[in-house]
């Protein structure tokens, strides 16, 4: 397993609107253009989601365990943190 690993990710307040985003990926939609409308997160939000290259003990413990388990390319289900519902996308 690589120490160090690229994500993007959605964040939203609720599930049901991280289960909204989820199907809206599944039928095709693009995830950067959904991170851009949707994510809470103004920083990697513009960025399509893009939080560039992290290693362990960078993120908060949920997302960070969800997001080294994903093979790249792969996008998680629904992640509770203290932040919110994290939808993460595997880049590198």
């Amino acid at each position: 397993m690589s120490n160090k690993i690229k994500c993007s990710h959605i964040l939203v307040a609720k599930q049901s609107e991280a289960l909204t985003i989820l199907e809206k990926i599944k039928s095709g939609e693009k995830f950067g253009n959904l991170a851009k409308e949707f994510s809470t997160d103004t920083g990697s939000g513009k960025k399509e989601g893009n939080l560039g290259y992290f290693t362990k003990g960078m993120m908060v413990k949920p997302f960070e365990e969800a997001a080294f388990k994903l093979q790249v390319g792969e996008i998680s289900e629904p992640i509770k943190s203290e932040f919110g519902y994290h939808i993460i996308k595997r880049q590198g």
